[in-house]
């Protein structure tokens, strides 16, 4: 029997946030159910022999998956080898959460959230193209508490445009409040292939200077080491014990199953990594059981 981490890759999403590279999509709402049967398929391949010690249902916005879709990821997760004490993470974006889901994920046997917030002021939400306001995000928290969800964490990101030091510092104090596990806190990168590096190029895109920004940085380290937070990696934060356990599994290269479309995987010295495209990614499975596109031994 051998330990090993799962990545779940759900890329679909509401809308496109302006600052985001990752593999997601909005407008491909249709292809949930498909997509979902696909996924299904390729978690129902795993080794049985392996015993899977943490797991994370990321994005794309996992939460925005229609529930049909998520009782087929369940039927196929129930069937796996998941340790006694596995932590079990699934991403959300407020606006997304509903009772009915929340219930869904803790029958699943998730026992960790991990929450899209960013800022803490409406205008700069709306700025950056997140679909929610702060009303949504504490009605959404304020739900999962409810569920009985005690392992939340909270992603923020600084350096924002149009955003100051005292906006950070004002959405640091506010989350602090609510008393989340774990806060990660990053800092904006303008990818390519983003509506941000668009307006960036064409000189529209109003950003901190590198003082502020890196005095924002400090402020994160002062305020969340005030307040009990342990700094254990660039950008995360978090609660005596509370580390994600399944992040630290990247930064020690321990092994790990990535499933879903652009899913990365790192087992027994070979990394392989998926399709894309969802449509690519559902005829490959059907047909083929795999979609794997590359792979490679790592000397």
């Amino acid at each position: 029997m051998k330990d090993v981490s799962l990545y779940i890759h759900i890329p679909f999403c509401k809308n496109k946030c302006f600052y985001c590279d990752f593999p997601s999509f909005s407008g491909c709402d249709g292809k949930m159910l498909e997509y979902s049967k696909a996924l299904g398929m390729e978690i129902d391949k795993i080794d049985k022999d392996y015993i899977i010690k943490t797991v994370f249902i990321g994005g794309g916005t996992p939460t925005y998956l229609s529930l049909d879709g998520l009782k087929y990821i369940k039927e196929s997760i129930e069937k796996l080898n998941l340790a006694l004490d596995v932590e079990f993470t699934v991403e959300g974006n407020p606006g997304t959460f509903t009772k009915e889901k929340l219930e869904l994920f803790k029958s699943m046997g998730v026992n960790r959230l991990s929450i899209g917030l960013q800022a803490y002021q409406d205008n700069l939400l709306k700025s950056i193209g997140r679909i929610h306001s702060v009303e949504d995000f504490e009605k959404s928290y304020k739900l999962a508490r409810e569920c009985g969800y005690k392992n939340i964490n909270i992603d923020l990101i600084f350096g924002l445009p149009n955003q100051d030091i005292e906006n950070w510092e004002y959405t640091l104090k506010k989350v602090i409040k609510l008393n989340p596990e774990h806060l990660s806190c990053y800092s904006l990168i303008i990818e390519e292939d983003t509506k941000f590096y668009s307006l960036f190029e064409d000189d529209k895109l109003r950003l901190p200077c590198e003082e502020d920004e890196r005095e924002m940085y400090l402020k994160t380290l002062e305020i969340l080491k005030e307040n009990g937070y342990n700094h254990y990696e660039i950008s995360n934060f978090c609660k005596p014990n509370k580390e994600c356990r399944h992040n630290l599994v990247y930064w020690e290269l321990k092994p790990y199953i990535g499933c879903g479309s652009s899913s990365h995987s790192y087992v027994d010295g070979r990394r392989y990594y998926n399709e894309s495209d969802i449509e690519k990614y559902i005829k490959k499975i059907n047909k083929n059981g795999s979609a794997i596109i590359e792979s490679k031994k790592i000397k």
